[in-house]
């Protein structure tokens, strides 16, 4: 499973990682901690749904979000760093998005997310994703693409 590859991947490389999430509600954390041992590389985690949350405690720049909306290539980024900082760590991972069924605009439909990483070494990536599943569905797919981004960086794929 991906969470045990980037688990043995963070381990070999004493890496330490956080999460800022905002529709996966704790879901990329849950499966960062789900292997033993796992108090070694995963520090924390921030919950965001709210913009206030994203913007007091991960820096989110309000008129950033409310010039790109916080479901965006620069709210996810710029959640991917505050959470580095936040907890200090060598990689920041978010993910915000439309997990649905409701919420969903032209623009922006059900099934939108962003996947972001950050790290203490200057990379940035940010990913556009859409689904077309449930709710728990474009949130369990929303996690996996957050650990298949960590696990790329991780093999120095990005």
């Amino acid at each position: 499973m991906i969470e045990d590859e980037v688990a043995q991947l963070l381990k070999l490389r004493r890496l330490t990682i956080s999460a800022a999430e905002a529709c996966t509600a704790g879901l990329i954390g849950y499966m960062l901690t789900k292997a033993p041992g796992s108090s070694r590389y995963f520090i924390g985690g921030v919950t965001a749904y709210a913009n206030s949350v994203k913007q007091g405690v991960l820096g989110a720049p309000e008129a950033l979000l409310k010039e790109r909306g916080a479901v965006s290539r620069e709210v996810a980024l710029a959640m991917a760093h505050g959470v580095r900082r936040l907890m200090s760590t060598d990689i920041g991972v978010s993910a915000t998005g439309i997990a649905g069924p409701t919420g969903g605009t032209p623009e922006r439909p059900v099934g939108s997310f962003f996947i972001a990483i950050a790290t203490s070494s200057g990379v940035e990536a940010c990913e556009e994703h859409r689904w077309n599943g449930d709710r728990l569905a474009n949130k369990e797919r929303a996690a996996q693409a957050a650990l298949s981004l960590v696990k790329r960086y991780l093999l120095e794929e990005l």
